[in-house]
């Protein structure tokens, strides 16, 4: 079960973008948005990460740090933002701990045949590590200034 608005997001450190990792309680008193998604350079995840990259300079002027996980590696990623010229960090879950501890790795099912997977979602958390809002099955078109715009009402 994905968290709600008042849960305590968990914790992570996952391995990022351009060497190093990403771990969340190093952003602690900063608003932060996660958000997941299933593959890089697919054509919903290639329009959901341009979306937030188009507001990066939005969001970074509020504070906020977006942060894109998926189970790609983190060299993917690096192809993904040079590709696309991405704004927005991008973390590695190959292991799908984080996927899980957020409630996104669920079952899916396609042609009748189930098997894991992420689900879109996206949650906005707040400078105390909670989570303050959040988006299950994310539909892309329009989602970045809806994320922006809870990000204002904060």
């Amino acid at each position: 079960m994905a968290l709600t608005p008042g849960d305590a997001a968990p914790d992570f450190q996952l391995p990022a973008d351009g060497g190093g990792s990403l771990r969340l309680s190093d952003l602690k008193g900063k608003p932060v948005v996660v958000y997941f998604y299933p593959r890089d350079d697919t054509p919903g995840c290639t329009k959901e990460a341009i979306g937030f990259s188009c507001l990066a300079d939005r969001f970074a002027a509020l504070g906020v740090t977006v942060i894109g996980i998926s189970g790609d590696t983190a060299k993917s990623h690096d192809k993904f933002i040079a590709k696309h010229e991405l704004k927005v960090r991008l973390a590695s879950d190959a292991e799908h701990a984080t996927m899980e501890a957020f409630g996104v790795w669920v079952e899916k099912s396609m042609y009748g045949k189930k098997y894991m997977g992420v689900e879109r979602a996206t949650f906005l958390i707040d400078g105390n590590g909670v989570v303050a809002r959040a988006w299950p099955k994310v539909k892309v078109d329009g989602h970045a200034e809806e994320v922006l715009k809870a990000v204002e009402a904060l």
